[in-house]
């Protein structure tokens, strides 16, 4: 029996990149939708959204002049390419899937609704939510709050390169050591990036667990689905 029976998985859009440091990694992106699709098939209802930061980051092409909102809204563009490349490899691996998008694109993907996203999940859909959330302002972390606390999820699934959660920046203080389990209140007062400030307090205020883990691992995310403690639950103490 898996974990958690309905998941919202989280993926860095950076880690798209995989070896080559720019654009799609072919490869990388198929070892994230075999791990979906080993995980699909143990009955676990999935919701993903990935970010945009291989293609265009909203926040920091304002810092070079771009107008924000305009930013904001190149970066949701760049979570729909990354949306239809996942949904691909996923089609290639024979995973039923859909993607959905905030803004209305349609033929490229249907137009989100809580509903409409939990009838395809309970129909064995792998749904992926491309767009954020359709405004300017948001982050993809607050995106995948929004939509993890809008499906039920019993947990959001944060896929990183780190594998947990740190007193520090592991790749920049070598003294820095790992949380198992921390509570919201904690990683506040300590000031720790799991996610955005927006992101956390949506988690924290609708009680919904983030489970911090290194999705570039082949094989952890059914680790995880199985129970094994490989990265950092953050929750409600």
């Amino acid at each position: 029996m898996a974990r958690f029976k309905r998941i919202l998985l989280k993926l860095s859009g950076e880690s798209l990149m995989g070896a080559q440091g720019h654009g799609i990694d072919p490869e990388r992106l198929s070892d994230y939708a075999r791990q979906i699709k080993e995980v699909s098939e143990m009955g676990v209802q999935i919701g993903i959204v990935i970010g945009g930061g291989n293609i265009f980051r909203g926040l920091s092409g304002a810092k070079k002049g771009f107008d924000r909102v305009k930013g904001d809204q190149m970066g949701m563009c760049a979570t729909v390419i990354n949306s239809l490349a996942l949904s691909s490899a996923l089609d290639a691996e024979g995973v039923k899937n859909k993607v959905l998008t905030a803004i209305r694109m349609e033929p490229i993907g249907e137009f989100y609704t809580k509903w409409k996203a939990i009838e395809a999940m309970e129909q064995g859909y792998v749904c992926i939510f491309s767009a954020g959330t359709g405004s300017p302002y948001f982050t993809t972390d607050t995106g995948s709050s929004l939509r993890g606390i809008e499906i039920e999820a019993d947990v959001m699934l944060k896929g990183t390169r780190v594998d947990g959660v740190y007193t520090a920046d592991p790749e920049k203080d070598p003294t820095a050591t790992k949380f198992d389990e921390i509570t919201y209140k904690e990683v506040l007062a300590r000031g720790l990036k799991v996610m955005d400030l927006t992101a956390i307090c949506m988690c924290q205020d609708n009680n919904l667990p983030i489970y911090v883990f290194n999705m570039d691992v082949v094989g952890n995310l059914k680790k995880v689905m199985n129970g094994e403690k490989i990265g950092t639950l953050v929750y409600n103490g």
